[in-house]
């Protein structure tokens, strides 16, 4: 299914997952990292995911690895939301 851009007028960038070592999201944090996803695909003005991007760093502290891993989505808007 191909998604047509030609309306689209505004992109917004949504990062769900943690991105930053030095400050770790809670699972609370990614939780309203996801409503605010869902806020822009289902209220006025709706968006549309038009691309993704998926991410992960392995980071080592001390004797521990730390997996981090995130999700950028691109969603499209006819005009640019209020928020």
């Amino acid at each position: 299914m191909a998604i047509d851009l030609s309306e689209i007028k505004y992109i917004k960038r949504f990062i769900v997952g943690n991105d930053n070592p030095q400050h770790m999201y809670s699972n609370e944090e990614i939780d309203r990292q996801l409503q605010k996803l869902n806020d822009a695909l289902n209220t006025a003005p709706k968006g549309k995911i038009i691309a993704t991007e998926k991410s992960f760093a392995l980071l080592s502290i001390n004797e521990h690895q730390i997996l981090l891993e995130w999700v950028v989505y691109h969603v499209g808007f006819t005009r640019k939301p209020v928020n």
